[in-house]
Parts: structure tokens; C-alpha cells; sequence
């Protein structure tokens, strides 16, 4: 259970405002659809790229075990982020 809960809370707050939820609202105020059809489309999309998020991590899992991935994850958004401030700052 606090596994689950840690993995609910992560994800959830983690979509919060984020461009998928704001399509969805999108969609459920233009009025052509139904609440509980774009509500259901939009659960379904959810739930498919999260299984296909699990089934490519399970995969990665067994294929790099040997590799420290929260260490090379990190350390991408690392190099991302210093990316972004390097050419925010050299655009003046």
C-alpha cells in the first residue's frame, strides 16, 4: 500500500496542470462532447501510456539492471537544465 500511494501521489501531482490535462479541459468546455465521453477517451489515453510506460520500463529494468538509472535519469535532467539556463543566458 505505501508503495501504491507513493506511486498515486508522484503521478498525480506530477499531471497537475500539465498540456494533457489543459487539452482535456479544452475539449470538455468546447461542448461537443459529452463530460463523461471526453472524461472516458482521456482516461483510456492515461491508462494506455501508462502501460506502455511500465511494459518499456519493466523491459529497461531486465535489459540495464547492471546501470545505476536513477543516477543516469538525474544527471540527463542535469545536463537538460544546465542546457537551458546555457542558452537562455547566451541569447542576452
Amino acid at each position: 500500500m505505501k508503495a501504491f500511494l507513493a506511486i498515486f501521489l508522484s503521478v498525480f501531482l506530477a499531471e497537475l496542470g500539465d498540456k494533457t490535462q489543459l487539452a482535456t479541459m479544452l475539449f470538455a468546455a468546447d461542448g461537443r462532447s459529452s463530460p463523461l465521453t471526453v472524461f472516458a477517451a482521456a482516461a483510456l489515453a492515461l491508462v494506455a501510456a501508462t502501460g506502455l510506460a511500465v511494459v518499456l520500463g519493466a523491459a529497461a529494468e531486465r535489459w540495464l539492471a547492471f546501470l545505476p538509472l536513477k543516477l543516469i535519469a538525474g544527471a540527463g535532467f542535469v545536463i537538460i537544465g544546465g542546457y537551458l539556463v546555457f542558452e537562455h543566458f547566451a541569447k542576452g
